[in-house]
C-alpha cells in the first residue's frame, strides 16, 4: 500500500516539475526524461518493487491454487518490466503518441506495454482467485481495462489523449494494487 502511495505522489510532484509535460497527450514515461528524470527512473521500479511485495502478500495468504500460481506469475512478470522500464528511457516523439527511434526507447516501449497487458491479466485471474475480495478491487479492475482500452485506441487513431488513457490505466492498476493489498492485510490480521 505504501508503494501505491509513495509512487502517486512522486508521479504527481514530477508533473510540476521542468520540463512540464502534458497530462492529457504525454505519456507518463516522459517524465523520466528530462532534468529530473531519473526521478521517475526510479518511482518505475519502484512500481516493481511494489508488485514484489505484492506477491509475497498473495503467496502468504489462503490456499495454493494453479490459478494464484498462474495470477503470481503473470505478475511477476509484470513487475519485473515495470523495474526493467527505469533502466531504459523513452524517446520522446515530435508530436504527440509514441515512435521509439532509438533501441533505449524501443526496449522502453515493448516493456510499459508488456507490463500494462500482463499486469492486467494477472489482474483478471487473481480476482478470480480472491473470493472474498472488496468490491473496490473490481472497480478498479474495470478502470485498468477501460485504461488500457483507451490507451491502444489513443496510440492508434487519438495520439493526443494517449497520456489520459495512460493515466486511466493507471489508477485502475493502482487502485486494485492498493486494495488488494489493504484487503490482504486484513486478513493476515485476522490470522
Amino acid at each position: 500500500m505504501v508503494g501505491v502511495v509513495v509512487y502517486v505522489i512522486v508521479d504527481v510532484v514530477l508533473q510540476f516539475l521542468p520540463p512540464h509535460y502534458s497530462v492529457i497527450s504525454e505519456a507518463e514515461s516522459d517524465l523520466a526524461v528530462g532534468p529530473f528524470g531519473w526521478i521517475m527512473s526510479i518511482n518505475f521500479f519502484g512500481r516493481g518493487i511494489t508488485s514484489a511485495a505484492l506477491i509475497v502478500a498473495m503467496t502468504g495468504t489462503g490456499a495454493r491454487t494453479h490459478v494464484r500460481t498462474a495470477g503470481v506469475s503473470l505478475l511477476a512478470v509484470a513487475g519485473f518490466c515495470s523495474a526493467l522500464i527505469a533502466f531504459f528511457p523513452t524517446d520522446i516523439p515530435a508530436r504527440s503518441g509514441i515512435a521509439p527511434s532509438t533501441p533505449h526507447g524501443l526496449i522502453h516501449i515493448l516493456g510499459a506495454s508488456s507490463g500494462f497487458v500482463l499486469a492486467l491479466a494477472a489482474f483478471r485471474v487473481l480476482t478470480f482467485w480472491l473470493r472474498n475480495r472488496p468490491r473496490a478491487a473490481d472497480v478498479f479492475l474495470g478502470i485498468a481495462t477501460i485504461g488500457l482500452i483507451l490507451l491502444g485506441a489513443s496510440i492508434i487513431v487519438m495520439p493526443d489523449l494517449l497520456g489520459l488513457a495512460e493515466r486511466i490505466c493507471l489508477v485502475g492498476i493502482l487502485g486494485w494494487v492498493f486494495f488488494v493489498a489493504r484487503h490482504l492485510r486484513s486478513l493476515a490480521a485476522q490470522s
